[in-house]
């Protein structure tokens, strides 16, 4: 695999690091729709040993899995990773321990690929991936949201997507296009326009699913990884959607309330250290009441890229149903 990595690359890999050599010793991943791959690097005689390159290869014409491959999506996707590039080189310094993210190493750009190499994460003491997730679990990502929504509470996303989150309706007009529930689509404006205009806006993750935070073995520390749609928005765009991939159709309806304020209570005390002059009643205020509404906002995404998802069930559409009689 190593003879797949740009000449340059590695030669400045060992240059930078002071490595005698290097290997590639893991494929991670691919890249979603051949855009590149994710590498784990072993760095002989250097310190770090291990590091996790993001190798993207901005040339490509896309291979969408579900059959989305246009210029549209072309281009959203080739912005997608200037903009995680901008997020690791300019704002991902201001994360700390309570919303862990892996530091840039180190970046290099040649002709139409891209390398950004991030330290490793398991090597960092989290080393755990998971497909459901326990009570301290969950926890701990809520925490972990509420932590990076209050360190860039009222933040202007500059070189990041204006509107965080890879579903936001100005990038999505196919989906819309191709969506035959007619009042969720005759509404889709005025959703957008309600979250877009929320007065208390922070930077959102953009794909806070499960899928996108490592744990430690205990459980309660985690880290997250994959900004390529970090940008300005309601925190409760993020809340939402990670609620709605680790939880069932009956635990999320069941378990909202309690989710909401367990979510709240660290916000209010990540938002006391960090803003202290911004009040934490008026932005749970608001932002409670925008929940549901960012529930429909997703779901209306998901009903027109992909509508026999396991995430459409009879409690989105019930949730979406009395949003849209409020409007």
């Amino acid at each position: 695999m190593t003879r797949d990595l740009n000449p340059r690359f590695q030669s400045s890999l060992c240059s930078t690091f002071g490595a005698s050599s290097m290997e590639v010793t893991e494929m991670i991943q691919e890249l979603w729709s051949g855009y590149g791959r994710i590498l784990r690097i072993r760095l002989e005689g250097s310190s770090p040993a291990t590091v996790i390159a993001k190798q993207i290869r901005m040339a490509t014409t896309g291979n969408h899995p579900r059959g989305w491959n246009s210029n549209l999506s072309h281009q959203r996707k080739l912005k997608s990773y200037r903009i995680e590039t901008a997020w690791y080189r300019h704002w991902s310094q201001r994360c700390g321990p309570d919303c862990r993210i892996p530091e840039l190493l180190f970046f290099d750009q040649h002709d139409d690929e891209i390398l950004l190499v991030l330290e490793d994460l398991d090597a960092a003491g989290y080393p755990a991936r998971l497909t459901s997730v326990s009570p301290t679990q969950l926890e701990s990502c809520l925490d972990w949201l509420a932590h990076f929504h209050a360190t860039f509470m009222g933040a202007h996303p500059e070189d990041l997507w204006e509107t965080g989150t890879y579903w936001h309706l100005a990038t999505r007009s196919e989906e819309l296009a191709a969506l035959d529930d007619l009042p969720l689509k005759k509404a889709a404006s005025a959703l957008d326009r309600i979250l877009t205009n929320a007065r208390y806006q922070t930077l959102v993750h953009g794909d806070a699913k499960l899928a996108n935070f490592c744990f430690s073995e205990s459980g309660d520390e985690v880290a997250a990884v994959d900004f390529q749609y970090v940008g300005g928005g309601c925190g409760m765009k993020d809340l939402a959607y990670f609620i709605g991939s680790c939880l069932d159709e009956s635990a999320c309806e069941h378990r909202e309330s309690e989710l909401l304020d367990h979510y709240f209570a660290t916000l209010r005390t990540a938002l006391a250290s960090k803003h202290p002059g911004i009040d934490s009643a008026a932005v749970e205020a608001e932002w409670r009441a925008l929940f549901p509404l960012a529930w429909t906002d997703f779901h209306r995404f998901l009903k027109g890229w992909s509508p026999g998802h396991w995430k459409i069930n009879s409690y989105s559409e019930r949730v979406a149903r009395n949003v849209l009689a409020t409007l």
